[in-house]
């Protein structure tokens, strides 16, 4: 690359919206192995609001780009690239260094987005060549980067951990990212789903997607004994929960003996080992997913011509107000930010 190129970029240079900056920044030259990219759209997730307000699990190492997800065409590739060429639609990764394999204590080389290292609200950003993949011709821009942080958390903890099969049924809380493209990964897995939400004009749109049976949670506090209700007092096969320690316990009640319970929340409150130990259920916590993963969730959206569902599109220079959208909690599906 001859001339330096300039990028437009947020970084969260201090904890809240007011650390939330706009500023121009020298795109680095390509190593040997390295890519740049042009970033064409990126996706908000919950993690992000957390790191914003300073209450994510792990500190961020401010100042920082935010953001986990995106999709980008390849712009230049280094002499030593293989894997791509200029003009291909790439999806970098969530956690670069993660490729294959579960998720372990020994996590070096490994680097989250926008915790670790810059995230995606970036115009132009290099990676190395491992850290992306290629997008499907059946994914847009906008759909593709709603996949690294919640399509691969909802993979993970229903295929790869839950082991989802044709017959299973499984309970889908909520009707945020997670949850819906867990929805239809369950649906693709030719499982039954019974969904959850406090929104009934929300539970219809997940009935109409192809969940079974709705619950509204608000009405029916005691959304567990709904739950046995419709499985005939046997409890479903597969839990996603995506709260955490609040819900844990009357997910497990909803579950049948030797079920399981995926968690995307904090486990860290009051949470009883015991009873999911007596009953032989397995409650694993989600560290969203690999490389391996998420190429792996794109071929099936492919081969079923599957959709993440974007509920709301912001220009880049409104990444605030998406944000502030977000934390209303009102969308279903994605809320996508377009470059």
């Amino acid at each position: 690359m001859t001339d330096k190129r300039v990028a437009k970029a947020f970084v969260l240079d201090e904890i809240g919206y007011d650390g939330l900056v706009e500023i121009e920044r020298e795109v680095p030259s390509v190593g040997p192995t390295q890519i740049l990219v042009e970033m064409k759209a990126a996706s908000l997730n919950f993690r992000d609001l957390k790191i914003l307000k300073g209450v994510y699990a792990v500190k961020p190492n401010l100042p920082i780009v935010p953001l986990s997800d995106g999709s980008a065409q390849v712009i230049e590739t280094g002499v030593e690239v293989s894997r791509f060429k200029a003009g291909d639609r790439v999806l970098p990764i969530y956690m670069e260094g993660w490729y294959s394999g579960p998720a372990t204590k020994d996590r070096r080389g490994w680097k989250a987005k926008s915790a670790d290292v810059d995230g995606t609200a970036i115009q132009y950003a290099v990676y190395d060549q491992e850290d992306i993949l290629p997008i499907p011709a059946s994914l847009s821009y906008e759909e593709a980067a709603c996949l690294p942080c919640a399509g691969a958390t909802a993979w993970q903890a229903l295929v790869y951990v839950g082991q989802v099969k044709t017959g299973d049924t499984v309970l889908i809380m909520g009707s945020g990212g997670v949850s819906v493209l867990g929805l239809q990964i369950a649906l693709m897995s030719g499982a039954r789903v019974i969904a959850t939400s406090s929104d009934d004009a929300k539970l219809q749109r997940l009935i109409d997607m192809g969940a079974g049976d709705g619950i509204n949670y608000k009405k029916n506090p005691n959304w567990e004994e709904e739950v046995l209700r419709l499985t005939n007092g046997r409890g479903v096969d597969l839990v996603l929960d995506v709260v955490g320690a609040a819900t844990i316990g009357q997910s497990m009640r909803a579950t049948k003996d030797g079920g399981y319970v995926g968690s995307v929340g904090n486990l860290s409150g009051e949470f009883s080992s015991a009873d999911a130990t007596e009953r032989g259920i397995r409650v694993a916590t989600i560290p969203v997913g690999s490389r391996e993963m998420t190429e792996d969730l794109m071929r099936a959206l492919d081969l079923h011509n599957a959709k993440p569902v974007i509920d709301r599109r912001f220009p880049f220079r409104q990444l605030r107000e998406a944000l502030q959208y977000l934390e209303k909690g009102q969308h279903f599906g994605k809320v996508v930010i377009s470059f």
